[in-house]
């Protein structure tokens, strides 16, 4: 054993010179770092880690998540109290064999949830949702603006 440490890796089987282990730095950083949150901290981490957008266009205010692997079935779409848009799910655990060996652990599993205050233009009532190819897309309409009414006024004299 050396008493240098190699920062290449280091071979998990001394007779294959391809099982190098390649070194990673931030190996056991972010586990542990989880490991050691209050679980009201993790719970959170796990609800704000579906990435979303937001863009408004001339007619409506289009949002998008990445969900992949995720069925339809397996997400909400609702709106409370009128004005919040509120998207949410939960990613299952893959089943386990006793005989897999895992080696690295990165995907997220558990509840998520999204919440967007909706605008007052918005048009709570025709909310579109749709799923294709692991990204949810929900349409919110926006209501016409109505425009001011302009009424001439005769000047007299």
């Amino acid at each position: 054993m050396s008493l240098i440490p190699s920062f290449f890796g280091r071979r998990t089987n001394v007779l294959d010179p391809f099982s190098l282990d390649v070194w990673d730095p931030s190996d056991g950083f972010f586990t542990s770092a989880v490991a050691n949150m209050p679980s009201s901290a993790r719970d959170t981490a796990q609800f704000a880690n579906v990435r979303m957008d937001w863009k408004e266009t001339p007619e409506a205010h289009v949002f998008k998540a990445d969900l992949p692997g995720l069925k339809k079935e397996e997400v909400k779409v609702e709106v409370e109290d009128g004005r919040i848009l509120q998207i949410s799910g939960e990613r299952s655990r893959e089943q386990e064999d006793k005989n897999d060996k895992w080696h690295r652990v990165e995907r997220s599993i558990g509840k998520f949830l999204r919440r967007f205050r909706l605008p007052e233009n918005a048009k709570v009532d025709h909310v579109n949702a749709t799923m294709e190819n692991g990204v949810l897309i929900v349409t919110v309409p926006k209501a016409e603006e109505k425009k001011p009414e302009v009424k001439s006024v005769q000047i007299s004299g």
